[in-house]
C-alpha cells in the first residue's frame, strides 16, 4: 500500500511564523507568568525555566534553559549551572510520574556543528522515550506523530511542578 501524502502540519507554523532579531529564549525568561501557558512555560526560577518544545521530537519533550543568554555551558555560573541541572532532574522525575516515561534522550545540543537549532541560547532537551516508540515517520518521511497537542501537554504537566520553587502561571 504506497501512501500519496504525508502530513506535518507543524513545521509550517515554523516556516512562516513571525521570525525577530531577538531570542526566542530571552523573550520567554522575560515573560510574565500570565503568559507562561501560551508561551508554554511549566515553571520558571531565578537562574532557569522549563518549558515544552514547540516543535517537539516526541510528546511531552521539554527543555530547560537558562534566563542568561549564553551559548556554551562553559559560560555558566555555578548557581546558574546548578539550577538548570537540578531542573533536568527533576523535570525528568515529573515526566515518568505525569505520563509513565520508560526513558529519556537527555542533552545540550552545544554549536550550530552540534545540532542546535537555536545555538546562541543554551538549552537542555528532555526527551521522553518509552519501549517500541520508534516507528518509520521520522526516519522515512521526516514527519513526527504527535499524540497529543501542546496546550493538552501543558496542562497535563503543569500540577506535576506546582511543588517546585518558582513561578508558575495560572492555573489551567
Amino acid at each position: 500500500m504506497a501512501i500519496s501524502q504525508i502530513w506535518a502540519p507543524w513545521r509550517m507554523e515554523y516556516i512562516l511564523g513571525q521570525k525577530h532579531g531577538g531570542c526566542v529564549f530571552c523573550d520567554m525568561a522575560k515573560a510574565p507568568p500570565g503568559e507562561f501557558r501560551e508561551r508554554l512555560v511549566l515553571i520558571a526560577q531565578p537562574h532557569a525555566y522549563v518549558c515544552l518544545n514547540r516543535y517537539p521530537f516526541a510528546a511531552s519533550h521539554l527543555l530547560v534553559i537558562p534566563r542568561r543568554h549564553v551559548a556554551d555551558i562553559a559560560s555558566l555560573t555555578d548557581d546558574e549551572l546548578s539550577e538548570v541541572a537540578h531542573l533536568v532532574r527533576d523535570s525528568s522525575a515529573r515526566l515518568r510520574q505525569a505520563i509513565s516515561a520508560e526513558g529519556f534522550n537527555i542533552g545540550f545540543n552545544i554549536g550550530a556543528a552540534a545540532g542546535a537549532g537555536i545555538a546562541e541560547h543554551l538549552h537542555s532537551h528532555i526527551v521522553p522515550r518509552w519501549v517500541g516508540d520508534t516507528n518509520f515517520m521520522p526516519t522515512l518521511a521526516d514527519t513526527r506523530v504527535m499524540p497529543e497537542y501542546l496546550d493538552d501537554s501543558w496542562k497535563r504537566l503543569y500540577p506535576y511542578f506546582s511543588d517546585l520553587p518558582g513561578e508558575q502561571g495560572p492555573q489551567p
